[in-house]
């Protein structure tokens, strides 16, 4: 089955939808205009609709699967996810980063840490068995509240 992103006027994806293989390759084949086109002759745009793109599944084209809130990027032809956080940037890889570097210690005394991102105080935060730590991203340690 091949999915295909219906865009809004400003390239984000209102829906996401399903069509035969066999009716994409008879229409031009996989990631083609004319597929896209196709699209546009059995599935009614809905409000503010006006475009498909070809989205992968797999994400073997197009960086990765297309949700509701993605956008397109047609300089990249590739899809981005939704910002986060405000705080947080593309990198080169057109993914999403915090300002602190993701903590590169995942337990405490081999428990896993339950890790969010707090956007108030631009900070790392987990909870063990009901205990708070902030991550202290100098020294690499978690740091009990």
């Amino acid at each position: 089955m091949a999915h295909f992103a219906e865009l809004d006027q400003n390239n984000k994806v209102l829906q996401v939808v399903v069509i035969s293989n066999e009716d994409v390759d008879a229409n031009g084949g996989d990631e083609s205009a004319e597929a896209e086109t196709f699209v546009t002759t059995i599935v009614p745009f809905i409000p503010f609709g006006g475009a498909w793109k070809q989205t992968s599944y797999s994400g073997s084209f197009r960086k990765q699967y297309a949700g509701v809130g993605y956008s397109y990027d047609s300089s990249k032809d590739k899809f981005i996810s939704p910002q986060p956080y405000s705080s947080w940037s593309l990198d080169s890889s057109d993914d999403w980063k915090a300002p602190v570097t993701y903590p590169n210690v995942t337990e405490i005394s081999s428990t896993p840490v339950f890790i969010v991102w707090d956007e108030d105080n631009q900070k790392w935060t987990g909870t063990v068995d009901s205990t708070n730590y902030t991550w202290d991203a100098t020294n690499l340690q978690w740091d009990e509240v």
